[in-house]
């Protein structure tokens, strides 16, 4: 009976494996324009959307737009991300009837000691692979911190990149 009790316990567990396996989990590692390391921005795709926990680092004190950009490539000055992730062909801000942009966030604080603990939740993005709102269709996308804070209004106005990371699955 004990043998049974065992064998049915390891088969039940083997066949939630494919489950958790399937959750699809992906990481941008921040890094400054001086190529400093910032910290990791993860990502978790549920049921309803995409969890984004950030972990940032030596970010200035202060309010920082955070956005998902189109393009996962971060050069020297961060141009090369592109433009806000928009798929819908949404205008950009919050406040904007005709908006947001799937990549438009909130902004985020950093505290005195430079650091940015949060979690975000959006239903515009997707993990999955095929989705038109997908993170990952062919030239990927990235994350992108701006000096100001964004000001939610169809002009953006945030200022300079200061912070990007790629995108990227975790194996």
């Amino acid at each position: 009976m004990t043998t049974r009790t065992t064998f049915f316990a390891a088969c039940t567990a083997l066949m939630a494996l494919p489950a958790a396996a399937t959750a699809q989990d992906a990481v941008a590692d921040m890094v400054g324009v001086d190529g400093m390391e910032m910290g990791t921005v993860a990502f978790t795709q549920t049921p309803n959307g995409v969890l984004l926990t950030l972990g940032i680092t030596n970010l200035p004190e202060g309010g920082h737009s955070f956005h998902i950009h189109e393009t996962g490539a971060c050069e020297p000055d961060f141009s090369a991300a592109g433009d806000h992730f928009n798929p819908d062909g949404a205008e950009h801000g919050f406040q904007n009837e005709a908006g947001p942009h799937a990549g438009d966030m909130p902004n985020i604080y950093a505290d005195a000691e430079q650091e940015v603990n949060a979690d975000m939740f959006t239903d515009r993005l997707s993990m999955q692979e095929g989705a038109e709102n997908s993170l990952f269709d062919e030239d990927g996308s990235a994350v992108i911190i701006h000096v100001n804070p964004d000001t939610y209004q169809a002009e953006a106005g945030a200022g300079d990149r200061i912070a990007c990371g790629v995108i990227t699955l975790r194996q």
